[in-house]
């Protein structure tokens, strides 16, 4: 068995899908939900999340090879983007972070400025209104900007 980065990449996904999965079960909520429970969802992440990475440890694909300099810091940077992201998600809220994020990720990727930005406004916008009204799912609004709707 030639140890591809696919396969690298899929047993490091498994121990991602363990560790979630591990952090879901022991959730406890005050409340019941009906049906199911705030448990459910991210058990069920897991549990895809780890089928599909046994595909990739058992069916890597053709080349199996490891990415070159180039992409590997894009990859990095994208990790570290989305890190930041985590990090200040709730200080900021969800627009303001989601904004820039999507802004560094389509710059990062060689969008002009302007796709970005329009992209960035859209997606933050955007999702902002699909969760909250479409969902109605509460998300962080930033300790800075506590009234806005």
């Amino acid at each position: 068995m030639k140890l591809a980065a696919d396969r690298v990449l899929g047993l490091a996904l498994i121990g991602l899908a363990a560790f979630a999965a591990a952090h879901a079960a022991n959730l406890h909520v005050p409340f019941s939900y009906e049906p199911v429970g705030p448990k459910a969802f991210p058990i069920l992440l897991s549990v895809v999340l780890a089928a599909l990475s046994l595909i990739m440890v058992f069916r890597p694909g053709e080349n199996g090879q490891w990415p070159d300099k180039t992409l590997s810091l894009k990859l990095l940077a994208v990790l570290g983007v989305l890190l930041v992201y985590a990090l200040l998600f709730t200080r900021l809220g969800f627009i303001v972070t989601t904004f820039f994020t999507v802004l560094a990720l389509a710059r990062l990727f060689e969008a002009t400025w302007l796709k970005a930005s329009i992209a960035a406004v859209l997606m933050a916008l955007g999702s902002y209104y699909l969760f909250t009204q479409g969902l109605g799912i509460s998300l962080p609004r930033g300790y800075w900007l506590p009234d806005f709707a």
